[in-house]
C-alpha cells in the first residue's frame, strides 16, 4: 500500500509559519492587502489539516492491512475497502487543490448565467444549470446566496447572478465558464420536436473591500424596482430591489435578495466591483487571461459542453473530451469529474 499526497508539508508549513508572523505585526490590520493574506493563510492551514488528516488515515489502513495478512475477517476487510476508498477520494481531491495555485483561485466566487438563443427552452435550461450548480455548491459545503434570478413569462430564468462562498469556490468553479448546449425533446413544443438550447456562464473571483477600484457616480444608472417573476422561488420578494448599469462599460449588476434597498444596493456595488476588476484585468492582456476567462456568443459551435437528452443520453465536455451517460446525476450536481479532467488539462496547456 502506497500513499502519495499532492503537499509538500516542509514547504506549507514553512509558508503558514511565515504567514502567521506577518499577521501577529501590530500595523498588520492597516495594511493594503491584509485580507488576501488572511485568506492564503486560511488555504495554507486547511492544506496542512488535510494532508495531516490524509496521514493519519494511511496509517491506520496500513496497520489494518498487516492484520488482514494474519486473518480472515470479513467485518474489517470491509471496513478496509470502506475507508479506503474515501482515502482514495480525498488524495484525488487534494491532487485538484495543488491545481489550484493560481491568482483568486482560493476567492468565493461570482457566477452569472444568461439564457442564450432559444425562447423559453432556453430559459429552462438556463433554470436547470441554475438548480444544477446550487446542488453541486451544496454537495461540496459552499454557501450560495442567489443575489438575482429574473425571467419573463414561463419557466425557467433570463439570468440569475450567485454569491458562491467557500474555499476555492473561484478555482473549481472557473472550470464551468463557457456556453452549455441543451438537446432534448422540448417541452414547449406541442409537435414534440427535438430542440437546442444554449446558456452561457461567466465566473469571476469576488474581490476584498480593499481592492480600489474608481467608480464615478456619474457613470452610474440606478433603478429601483420590486422583485417579481420566476426568480422569486430562489429570491425574497421586496419592493427595493436595485438595478445598477455601470455607464461606461454596459456592465448591468441586479440585486433583489436583501431585505433592505440600502442592502441590496451595497450587494449590487461589490458584484459590479468585481466585474470592473475582472474587465480591467482582460483589458491589460492581448489575450483573455486565466482569471477572466473567455465570454463566447451562445450559440451553435460555441459550447465548452453539450447535455443530451433525446435520441440518447450524454454529457460530453468539448474542450477534454471527457464524458458521463448519467445525464440526471449531471444535472443533480455531479459535475466533479467534469471539473477534475478541465483543471488537469489546464495545468498541462491545453485547456
Amino acid at each position: 500500500m502506497t500513499c502519495r499526497t499532492a503537499f509538500d508539508l516542509p514547504a506549507l508549513s514553512s509558508r503558514s509559519q511565515e504567514l502567521a508572523s506577518i499577521t501577529s505585526s501590530p500595523d498588520f490590520w492597516t495594511q493594503d492587502g491584509h485580507e488576501d493574506t488572511l485568506r492564503e493563510l486560511s488555504g495554507v492551514n486547511s492544506r496542512l489539516e488535510s494532508f495531516r488528516h490524509i496521514s493519519s488515515e494511511y496509517d491506520d489502513l496500513a496497520a489494518i492491512e498487516e492484520i488482514l495478512r494474519e486473518t480472515d475477517d470479513s467485518e474489517l476487510e470491509a471496513e478496509f475497502q470502506s475507508r479506503a476508498s474515501l482515502l482514495k477520494e480525498e488524495l484525488e481531491r487534494s491532487g485538484l487543490l495543488r491545481l489550484l495555485n493560481e491568482p483568486y483561485d482560493s476567492s468565493n466566487a461570482i457566477m452569472m448565467i444568461h439564457a442564450g438563443s432559444g425562447g423559453l427552452d432556453s430559459q429552462d435550461w438556463a433554470g436547470m444549470l441554475l438548480r444544477m450548480y446550487l446542488r453541486y455548491c451544496e454537495r461540496e459545503g459552499f454557501r450560495t446566496n442567489v443575489i438575482e434570478a429574473t425571467a419573463d413569462e414561463g419557466e425557467g430564468i433570463k439570468n440569475a447572478t450567485i454569491l458562491v462562498e467557500g474555499e476555492y469556490a473561484y478555482g473549481f468553479l472557473k472550470a464551468e465558464r463557457g456556453v452549455h448546449r441543451l438537446v432534448r425533446i422540448s417541452p414547449f413544443d406541442s409537435a414534440h420536436r427535438r430542440h437546442t438550447s444554449f446558456a452561457s456562464v461567466l465566473v469571476s473571483p469576488e474581490f476584498s473591500d480593499d481592492v480600489s477600484i474608481d467608480i464615478k457616480d456619474e457613470d452610474l444608472k440606478i433603478d429601483t424596482f420590486r422583485a417579481s417573476g420566476a426568480g422569486g422561488q430562489y429570491v425574497n420578494r421586496t419592493d427595493s430591489a436595485v438595478r445598477i448599469t455601470h455607464i461606461p462599460t454596459g456592465i448591468v449588476v441586479t440585486c433583489q435578495n436583501e431585505r433592505s434597498q440600502h442592502m441590496n444596493r451595497a450587494t449590487a456595488m461589490h458584484v459590479l466591483k468585481s466585474r470592473l476588476y475582472e474587465l480591467a484585468l482582460q483589458e491589460r492582456q492581448e489575450e483573455l487571461s486565466s482569471v477572466v476567462g473567455e465570454k463566447k456568443e451562445s450559440t451553435w459551435g460555441s459550447q465548452i459542453r453539450s447535455y443530451v437528452l433525446h435520441p440518447y443520453t450524454l454529457v460530453k465536455d468539448h474542450r477534454t473530451n471527457f464524458e458521463k451517460g448519467n445525464i440526471q446525476a449531471v444535472l443533480d450536481g455531479d459535475i466533479d469529474d467534469f471539473i477534475m479532467e478541465y483543471l488537469k488539462q489546464k495545468a498541462k496547456g491545453n485547456a
